[in-house]
Order: structure tokens, then C-alpha cells, then sequence
């Protein structure tokens, strides 16, 4: 009797837990989402070059921004004159020349009586670059005039205009990374040494002073120099790079890769919160694990909708089945109206195609039931009758 059962109730739950949109229907997409929600082909993201970065907690630097200049060093820089009148016979380093401590660069001969009158030698006090000359072979010399200036350059200053209201914090020690525009290349990590003597009134700013180093000479005095001063440092802070923000000052948006659909993006509403080494704080409007676009951001603000498929047809080609425009999953009731509203007999092309739902339920358990009675039918059948009496 157990498999006179069995067989009906196996007859009823295989169909009907197979049977197309008896399955929970995907709900439709936020709307806000669907209108914000930017979808490219791949061709569309090759021409943008965009990229993203993941975003995480991290540690956050608060800084002032300044812009500097750079500077000789004042105890770096020496003059080479003469101890006697006379006149130079030999000049052997000019402008722009590097010089050793110690190698000869004006022999003076002295006006001094003798035969051959008395020379001599004037040597280089260090190691360093020839920034101005004076004096040409043959010249007369004498002993008040400089002949040569020399300058130590292996460190500069770069001399920072910091605005006096974002002064407050920043003290001798003070860190700050320092880019050089001419120069390119990795930020250079300087300590403030000092402030200048005064402030500039009509600026509204005071001079401090980073010492840098300058190993490859690459570094000029009056050079331009753009300093991120460290002023504060904070742990677990959610934080995009600046290319990231988008937007108008006071609507700020991100541009985030959509977690289940290819090439597809949502501007996201932002609330920002401080920014420092090229980083901004971001206090609402992003999770850990999301991505957001930083190269080929502000791109996409100015994509139009016929730059790649529709809201529908990625939900379609990501989920294998068809959508409505809103992105919720298309019913048995929605294929049939729509396929009678376009004229053409899809009932045809498949086993119960474009029939409601309750009518395959109200099929499915009919089915069901006469089954069951014709077991039973059969099983009495089956059993033996009694034998007639004699």
C-alpha cells in the first residue's frame, strides 16, 4: 500500500516542483538604481579606460596644502676671492661647472716684484656647482672682488607659503609630502626645520621651510614646489582616491561597478568628509568590497543611453530568462500577454507555452488524481476473489 501511495504523491511534487513559474519571482529593481545605473559594451569601456579600486578601510592623513619655491640653502653657498692684487692667468671653472673641494680655479699672479713674479693658487672651498663668474684670464684682480660663487646643492629648501588660517597644528617637525612639477615622479618626504621671520600681510600666509634633498641635481632655485603637510593621521577610514568624486560641490556622486551585471555602473550619491594625500573621506554612500571607478569618471557622466544594452537586456543575458523594463523577472501571464498583443501564435512553439499559470497547476493536479485512481482501480484488480462453495 505504501508504494500505492508513494507513486501518486511522486506524480504530483516531481511536476509541479519543475513546473515553469511555480519558482519565486525576482523581485523588480529599486528604481532609483535602474535610473542611475549607466550599462557599456566592452568596446564602451576600452574607449573610457576605466579603472576602479577597492574600496577598504585604511589609515587617513589629514594635511594643508601649500605651494612653495625652492631655494639655495644660505650656509651652502661660497665666494672664492683673492687674498692679493694682480691679474688672473688662468681661470679654469666658469658658470655651470661642477667643481671637487680642492681643485684649482683662478691661479692669480701677484704684482709683487720677482722673476717670474709670485702665483698664486685659489682653490675650490667645496663640492659643488659654479653658479657665477667673474673674472676672465687676463683680468685684473683685486683683493675686495669675488671671483667665483660656489654652491652646495646636494640640499635645498623648498620655502612654503602656508596659509595663516590652516597654520594651526602644523609645528617644527611637521611632516609633508613635496611634488616638484618640473620634475615628476614619487613624492619626496621632507620635515619643517623652521618658520621665515614674518608674515606676508597681503598673502595672508607664513613661510616654512622643509629641507629636501637634491642627490641628482635635478632641483633649482625658484623652482615650483606643491607640499601636502601632515597635520593629523586617523585608522580605519573609508576613503576613495580624489579622481573618484564627481559631481558639483554640493552633490557629490561616485560611479560604482554594478556587483552582478558586466560592464554596467551606478552613480552613487556621496557625503565626503576630509581629504589629504590624495584621498577623500567618504562617510556615506559606500560598503567595503565595493568598486569604484577612478580613471574615466568624469567620462562617464556625459555617456548616453545608446552607448551600450538596455537595463533589461543585461538582466536577460546575466540570468538566462527574460525581464520587464523595471527588471523584475518576466511572468508566464506577462509572456502570454505580451505574445497575444503582438499578434503571433507562440503557443505553438513550445509545451505550454504562453498558458497562465494556475491553468498548468489546475492541470498538473488533475493529472494527479486520476492517476491516483487508477492505481487503486488496479490494485483491487488485482485481489484474489474467493473461491465459489460447493
Amino acid at each position: 500500500m505504501k508504494t500505492t501511495i508513494f507513486l501518486p504523491l511522486l506524480a504530483i511534487l516531481v511536476p509541479v516542483a519543475f513546473a515553469p513559474g511555480l519558482r519565486a519571482q525576482e523581485p523588480a529593481i529599486d528604481p532609483e538604481r535602474a535610473a542611475n545605473t549607466i550599462i557599456l559594451d566592452e568596446a564602451g569601456v576600452e574607449n573610457l579606460r576605466l579603472e576602479t579600486v577597492l574600496v577598504e578601510e585604511r589609515d587617513f592623513e589629514s594635511t594643508v596644502f601649500a605651494i612653495g619655491r625652492v631655494e639655495e640653502i644660505p650656509n651652502n653657498h661660497y665666494a672664492v676671492s683673492s687674498r692679493i692684487a694682480g691679474i688672473a692667468v688662468e681661470v679654469n671653472a666658469f658658470t655651470g661647472d661642477r667643481v671637487r673641494k680642492g681643485d684649482v680655479v683662478v691661479k692669480v699672479e701677484s704684482r709683487l716684484p720677482g722673476d717670474p713674479p709670485p702665483v698664486i693658487e685659489l682653490r675650490a672651498p667645496i663640492d659643488g656647482l659654479v653658479t657665477e663668474t667673474d673674472v676672465l684670464q687676463g683680468q685684473p684682480v683685486e683683493p675686495d672682488v669675488e671671483l667665483l660663487d660656489i654652491s652646495d646643492r646636494s640640499e635645498m629648501w623648498v620655502v612654503a607659503r602656508i596659509p595663516e588660517e590652516r597654520a594651526h597644528g602644523i609645528d617644527i617637525g611637521s611632516q609633508a609630502r613635496i611634488t616638484f612639477p618640473a620634475v615628476g615622479g614619487e613624492p619626496i618626504s621632507a620635515e619643517l626645520v623652521r618658520f621665515g621671520v614674518e608674515a606676508d600681510r597681503e598673502a595672508g600666509v607664513i613661510e616654512g621651510i622643509f629641507v629636501v634633498p637634491n642627490g641628482k641635481g635635478r632641483l633649482f632655485p625658484g623652482m615650483r614646489a606643491e607640499l601636502e603637510i601632515i597635520i593629523g593621521k586617523r585608522s580605519n577610514v573609508m576613503a576613495v582616491p580624489e579622481e573618484a568624486i564627481q559631481g558639483d560641490p554640493a552633490s557629490r556622486v561616485l560611479y560604482v561597478k554594478d556587483f552582478e551585471l558586466p560592464n554596467a555602473f551606478v552613480r552613487v550619491p556621496a557625503v565626503l568628509g576630509e581629504r589629504g594625500g590624495g584621498w577623500v573621506e567618504v562617510k556615506r554612500g559606500l560598503f567595503p568590497g565595493d568598486e569604484v571607478v577612478t580613471r574615466g569618471s568624469y567620462s562617464l557622466g556625459f555617456v548616453g543611453g545608446d552607448s551600450g544594452m538596455s537595463l533589461k537586456e543585461a538582466l536577460d543575458a546575466a540570468h538566462g530568462h527574460e525581464h520587464n523594463e523595471d527588471g523584475s523577472e518576466m511572468t508566464a501571464e506577462q509572456k502570454a500577454a505580451r505574445d497575444a498583443g503582438d499578434g503571433h501564435d507562440h503557443g505553438a512553439h513550445g509545451a505550454g507555452g504562453g498558458a497562465p499559470g494556475w491553468l498548468r497547476i489546475y492541470a498538473i493536479a488533475s493529472t494527479a488524481l486520476l492517476l491516483f485512481f487508477v492505481q487503486l482501480w488496479w490494485n483491487a484488480r488485482r485481489k484474489p476473489q474467493p473461491a465459489a462453495s460447493a
